[in-house]
């Protein structure tokens, strides 16, 4: 058994133990099982290997997607679906701070030991750093987003060292997959998964030449926020705040690679393997709650009436943005330049989008099918032999629509066809 360092102050609500170095991998975003002390558990972890949804979906929510319930095929299996905002919005968190909530909330109720989450680095407000939580007052110090690879899972053994049975994992699709890949050999009592969507993560290095673009003075942005009405919110520190449209980002002007080809060809977008999914794209201005098994329906009763639910919004029609995406995606993977729409024209369309474009669970949907046709895009063309592994068939499903279908030698003829 390794021998990992102990708590220096286990009196302190948050503790970063030390991590031990990455080993290099290809497709990797560092969710951490590399530096643990079984660094070969990454082959049969890793979502980019070789991940099987249906066998997890079972095993965690007791079914796979259900052709029932049409939206599962987007969103993974669900219970309940709820536009939600918290009553009593927390000071200093992202949207309102549900996540931050819920962790708090299994601190006090004594659900958990520890929460395993990010905090931000003393030099650096946007990289996150790997933290366990032992006790309430500690969730203040990890409120907000982080950007950047953060080796969350590096966490479980010092965790598990230190004691702790019970634990909260606040976690992007890639390590959450990973966990639930392992999590019988694990040796914890409980675990409780609170996962939040994913999408184009990059380093954080990378994530401040995004945030000088945006501004002439980058260090003074405090918050920052893709929204489902179509817009970024920028929040500063002198208290201002802006909401840039979507057509108005410079994304244009960033590197090629300035997105890593894990996060161009994830397949995961609504991290379909937590408890509990928590995010922006069907909240239509609050946020996004789905719930799919018991431990999320408990997860959502702890908070009780501090919770404000809806239905989620739902109109408009996404075929027409997912198919300008389709043909962008596609000039962009083959090395030509991005159709540009003209600069006069941007800001007209920026009105137009909120007001028309889809919205709610049809915005979600969109997201989730520019997902898909972007990992097959992109894959196809890097990295031709990992396909079948790595492309479910319910990601074909998706892009069927679209006139996307997998060559041969692309999809698992082993696995069954959803």
């Amino acid at each position: 058994m390794t021998n990992f360092p102990q708590n220096p102050d286990p009196a302190a609500p948050v503790w970063s133990p030390p991590l031990a170095a990455a080993v290099p991998r290809s497709l990797c975003t560092d969710c951490g099982i590399s530096r643990s002390s079984t660094p070969a558990d990454c082959g049969t972890a890793c979502q980019f290997i070789n991940p099987d949804y249906p066998a997890l979906e079972a095993r965690i929510h007791g079914r796979s997607r259900d052709p029932a319930k049409p939206d599962e095929a987007f969103f993974g299996p669900f219970r309940a679906l709820y536009r939600a905002s918290l009553k009593a919005p927390i000071k200093g968190a992202q949207w309102t701070g549900i996540t931050t909530r819920l962790a708090e909330k299994l601190l006090e109720a004594d659900a958990v030991d520890a929460v395993l989450t990010m905090a931000p680095a003393a030099d650096d407000a946007w990289k996150p750093v790997p933290v366990i939580v032992t006790r309430i007052e500690g969730m203040a110090q990890v409120r907000g987003m982080r950007m950047g690879y953060a080796p969350l899972l590096a966490l479980l053994e010092p965790a598990r060292a230190a004691g702790h049975k019970r634990v909260a994992i606040i976690g992007i699709p890639c390590q959450v997959h990973a966990l639930r890949a392992l999590e019988a050999k694990l040796g914890f009592d409980k675990i409780y998964v609170i996962g939040t969507p994913c999408s184009d993560n990059t380093t954080t290095e990378n994530f401040h030449e995004f945030l000088g673009l945006l501004s002439d003075a980058p260090e003074t942005i405090t918050y920052l926020e893709f929204r489902a009405d179509y817009h970024v919110e920028l929040r500063f520190s002198d208290g201002r705040k802006k909401a840039v449209p979507f057509l108005m980002l410079p994304l244009s002007n960033l590197r090629p690679d300035f997105f890593p080809l894990t996060c161009r060809t994830c397949v995961d977008y609504t991290n379909t393997l937590a408890d509990i999914t928590i995010g922006y794209m069907g909240g239509s201005g609050e946020q996004w709650l789905i719930v799919r098994n018991d431990r999320g329906a408990e997860l959502i009763a702890l908070l009780g009436d501090e919770l404000r639910t809806a239905a989620p919004a739902d109109s408009g029609k996404r075929a027409g943005p997912v198919k300008g995406f389709l043909a962008n995606t596609e000039r962009a993977a083959g090395g030509l330049p991005l159709r540009r729409m003209p600069q006069w024209l941007r800001p007209i369309i920026g009105w137009l989008m909120p007001r028309v474009g889809p919205k709610g669970l049809e915005f979600a949907r969109a997201r989730v099918e520019m997902k898909a046709v972007e990992s097959i895009i992109h894959l196809r063309r890097e990295k031709p032999a990992r396909m079948k592994a790595m492309v479910p068939d319910h990601v074909w499903k998706l892009v069927a629509p679209y006139g996307l279908a997998p060559a041969p030698g692309e999809r698992g003829e082993d696995r069954p066809v959803l």
